[in-house]
């Protein structure tokens, strides 16, 4: 069968999403578990949009070694020239150029003319090629370019050294069959198409990006531009899950494969879901919370008897477990990590000491402990594990007949252990308001979500907020049996990734 390569751009159309915003060791983190998926290209950054941009993208670029590492750019010298930058230590460096092809894009956006465009863009694909040998080419808006205009430019491009050419659908104005039809045209009247890689970048405002880039690879596409869980700007991009998994459970039809180690996909989406603090939503595709779950009866009784009467996907080949081991409180070092080794994680030391001392404190508020829930105490040891200030104690007194009322105890980065009170208009802003008498900096509290992580009166629940401070928003989550410590335990991971932030830019 042919094979698709699978570009993600989770780490920078990804982080277009508003609302995301990753550190360079956060980009480290999700890069090194798409290298283990077995992406072809990492698309890394735009090194040009920042100086910490440059950075991560600088830093995957020496640390991932299985995957292309590509930098997207500008059509400008200046940006190229950083983009390489950037890139130049990476194994299988690429420069992707971008530049604007539509008569709307034109007019409104760039004031240039067709020609003038056409120069640009064979000006700038032949600057990267002096600097590497992989570069690819997209004409933005190319949906909504005429397509004689897109044949010229593609053909030009390929000329001038373009090794891939992308054909975005930038603002998700595609239907199925009109992509697929301007994908075989593009085929048929590019005359050096052969030349280059021919791929498809699909953007979700009408919720078909992955259905535009199935059909773009049935006519002949051969690279998708995708993300984790779907994410990026707007309504997102086509989701990297659902187009490998259509792609291998319809293998029959469609006649294609990837390079994907699908068993790594649900590891890969709880880890971007959990530093971007995006949740994803539980009818979600392939890593949904109930993508593997039965409620009808008659479901239940086919699944029970032979489950491909209601599964097309085996749960385990996405690297969900379908067995459920029940842990509790009797159940010892060994049983614990067992499970952890099952559901994909490997803990040592003190990391797995503190994430078994918080597995029986938790075992003994609850009779059973479930996959869900190791899973959200493993993401509550990430986040603590790079904390400038720790969460010792939390205390809230509360009623309808009484001022809520917050003491907290902190630990500081010189171990002094702080504290200090508050009143509120209720306990989780009492909690907020001695937090903040403490570490004082300035922030504003913009959003504050509260879900449950299981099921049950005895569920963990999971708190999800986002502070902005000078224009620039960080998210923290919590999670504890415990709403009101939840609470405390997700602003104190917001205002960490603060702190942690303002430090890297004062070096």
């Amino acid at each position: 069968m042919d094979r698709v390569i699978i570009f993600d751009t989770t780490l920078r159309d990804g982080e277009q999403a508003a609302g995301a915003s990753l550190t360079s060791a956060e980009k480290l983190e999700i890069a090194k578990q798409l290298e283990k998926l077995g992406v072809d290209v990492i698309e890394a950054g735009f090194p040009i949009s920042s100086p910490g941009d440059f950075e991560a993208v600088q830093l995957i670029a020496r640390e991932v070694k299985n995957c292309t590492i590509c930098a997207l750019s500008h059509a400008t010298s200046e940006a190229v020239d950083r983009a390489w930058e950037a890139i130049k230590e990476a194994k299988r460096p690429r420069i992707h150029v971008f530049l604007s092809a539509s008569d709307i894009h034109l007019m409104y956006q760039l004031r240039k003319t067709r020609d003038e465009i056409l120069e640009l863009a064979c000006d700038m694909v032949a600057r990267a090629k002096r600097y590497t040998e992989d570069v690819e080419f997209s004409p933005m808006d190319a949906t909504r370019t005429e397509p004689a205009f897109l044949y010229r430019i593609l053909e030009a491009v390929i000329d001038a050294g373009a090794t891939t050419v992308n054909i975005p659908d930038t603002v998700g104005y595609a239907i199925p069959a009109e992509f697929g039809d301007l994908i075989a045209s593009i085929i048929e009247k590019v005359p050096n198409i052969h030349k280059a890689v021919l791929s498809v970048h699909c953007h979700d405002d009408l919720g078909l990006a992955v259905a535009n880039s199935i059909e773009a690879v049935r006519r002949g596409a051969r690279q998708v531009e995708c993300t984790i869980n779907g994410i990026g700007e707007r309504a997102g991009n086509a989701s990297l899950e659902e187009f490998v998994m259509a792609l291998k459970t319809r293998s029959d039809f469609l006649k294609l494969t990837t390079n994907i180690n699908t068993t790594q996909i649900y590891r890969t989406s709880r880890l971007v879901s959990e530093i971007t603090g995006f949740v994803v939503q539980p009818n979600k595709a392939i890593v949904g919370a109930n993508a593997f779950r039965h409620q009808s009866g008659i479901h239940q009784d086919g699944v029970i008897k032979k489950s491909i009467t209601y599964e097309i996907i085996d749960p385990k080949s996405v690297g969900v477990t379908a067995s459920s081991l029940v842990l509790g409180k009797v159940s010892g070092r060994h049983a614990f990590k067992e499970r952890l080794a099952e559901l994909g994680y490997t803990l040592e030391g003190e990391a797995f000491e503190r994430a078994f001392k918080a597995f029986k404190e938790l075992a003994d508020k609850k009779k059973e402990v479930t996959d869900k829930d190791i899973e959200s105490l493993i993401a509550e040891e990430k986040r603590t594990a790079s904390e400038v200030y720790h969460l010792d104690h939390v205390q809230v007194s509360c009623g309808d007949h009484s001022v809520p009322t917050a003491t907290v105890r902190l630990t500081a980065p010189d171990g002094k252990v702080l504290a200090d009170a508050a009143l509120g208009t209720g306990p989780v802003d009492a909690v907020y308001k001695a937090i903040n008498r403490i570490i004082k900096v300035p922030n504003k509290l913009t959003e504050f979500t509260v879900k449950s992580v299981t099921e049950g009166i005895d569920a963990i629940g999971e708190v999800l907020i986002r502070i902005e401070s000078d224009g620039v928003s960080y998210t923290g989550r919590g999670a504890s049996t415990d709403i009101i410590v939840a609470s405390a335990k997700a602003y104190m991971n917001a205002l960490n990734r603060l702190l942690l932030a303002k430090k890297e830019q004062k070096k």
